[in-house]
């Protein structure tokens, strides 16, 4: 008798066990198809994200196109207003010398540092 009882312990513990073991197989089913949905979720969004940036890429080369072509079409006007400050300069000191007023690189050369005098020549 002792080993029908034994037996019979045996078989309940063992039905138990599956039966803890099927339930626990239920939510791993469950959790398995939360992630499966998650992960779809993910790489939906991953992929409007890299629509996304490669617009923003695409854009950003058109923009740096558009610029850099305005730099060229600016950089001839920038170049000639450089050469007319250079001129402008150039007559400005010829005027100066002429007319006899030292320059601030003169004056610092002569050791002065009062302001500017002009100075006329009598002939």
């Amino acid at each position: 008798m002792v080993i029908q009882v034994s037996v019979a312990v045996a078989a309940i513990a063992f039905a138990g066990l599956a039966a803890y073991l099927i339930l626990t197989l239920r939510k791993g089913m469950t959790t398995l198809a939360e992630t499966n949905k998650t992960l779809a979720e993910v790489r939906s969004a991953v992929h409007g994200l890299t629509q996304e940036a490669s617009g923003l890429i695409r854009n950003a080369n058109q923009v740096t196109r558009d610029v850099k072509g305005k730099m060229q079409t600016i950089d001839p006007l920038f170049e000639s207003a450089h050469d007319v400050g250079e001129v402008i300069q150039t007559v400005t000191e010829s005027v100066k010398r002429a007319a006899g007023i030292q320059t601030a690189p003169e004056r610092i050369a002569a050791g002065t540092s009062s302001p500017p005098q002009l100075r006329v020549k009598v002939k």
